[in-house]
């Protein structure tokens, strides 16, 4: 019952706080008179061409929440418009950016888990790839990016490489150490009970590893969205990242808003299920 209550005051609490950031973003936003100095003289004659007045409040140019809320609806009542490399939908950028994450991600963990697999059960390879992994694993993921694109040419390839190469080192770790902190007791109950090595690694190695793989695939997860969307925006021709820098090219900043919670938001998603599957496969012992 406590904890239930606290879950409420969190919610509430949560909800007060998007309130007063919504205030704060309305009242920083409002129009603001314009300089008097500036309306004087020849400057009056030039406001009155441009459709301004002494009384006309100046603009901050930053969309006020309301302007924000006007410019998402009439992007998202189409989102999977498509009429051309500059004019598609929002909906449709992200769908570009998710499958790329999903193939170069699916392709790290493919490689790393079997190869954490091996590392975890012979600490002789662990030692000998230790040194390339710790210099390999602290590179910036858009640091791969000049070599990726003189050697695969393709910008689609290149984010898909990306993904690979952020999101292999934390699934490949988190493999091998969970592997290698395997209780010696249960392997000698294996041992004892003559199982083979694909029962003994279906069985028993894997279910205990399980929690610190999916805590590795989670941390992938989140690098590779990160390292996605900043890929997108330097050579990207679609893809959230890509809509991002095109729309702040266009001055559009309410989609540029838009797009950033939807960043956001789907990375909540990926975090949240990954999380879920940790609960699923966890056990006390």
């Amino acid at each position: 019952m406590g904890g239930r209550q606290e879950k409420l005051k969190g919610t509430l609490l949560s909800f007060v706080l998007a309130g007063a950031l919504l205030l704060a973003w309305q009242v920083l936003t409002l129009p603001s008179a314009p300089p008097a100095e500036v309306i004087k003289g020849e400057n009056a004659e030039y406001a009155q061409l441009m459709g301004m007045s002494s009384a006309t409040p100046a603009s901050h140019g930053f969309p006020s929440p309301s302007q924000f809320g006007h410019d998402a609806w009439q992007q998202l009542q189409a989102p999977f418009h498509n009429s051309g490399p500059n004019d598609r939908g929002i909906g449709w950028q992200l769908g570009a950016s998710l499958l790329r994450v999903f193939i170069g991600y699916g392709l790290a963990v493919a490689v790393a888990v079997p190869l954490g697999l091996l590392m975890g059960q012979i600490p002789l390879l662990a030692r000998a790839l230790n040194p390339f992994i710790q210099v390999l694993r602290p590179i910036s993921p858009l640091a791969w990016m000049p070599i990726a694109l003189y050697t695969i040419q393709n910008a689609e390839e290149c984010g898909i490489f990306v993904i690979f190469i952020c999101s292999l080192w934390p699934v490949l770790l988190n493999t091998s150490f969970g592997v290698a902190r395997v209780r010696r007791e249960w392997l000698d109950v294996a041992s004892t009970l003559e199982l083979g090595w694909a029962r003994r690694m279906w069985r028993v190695i894997l279910p205990a590893a399980a929690p610190t793989i999916i805590t590795g695939m989670r941390v992938g997860m989140g690098i590779a969205w990160l390292a996605i969307v900043a890929a997108e925006m330097l050579v990207g021709s679609s893809g959230i990242g890509y809509f991002v820098w095109n729309q702040w090219n266009n001055l559009s900043i309410s989609n540029v808003i838009l797009a950033v919670l939807l960043i956001g938001i789907t990375g909540m998603i990926l975090d949240t299920a990954f999380s879920a599957l940790q609960r699923s496969v966890g056990y006390a012992e």
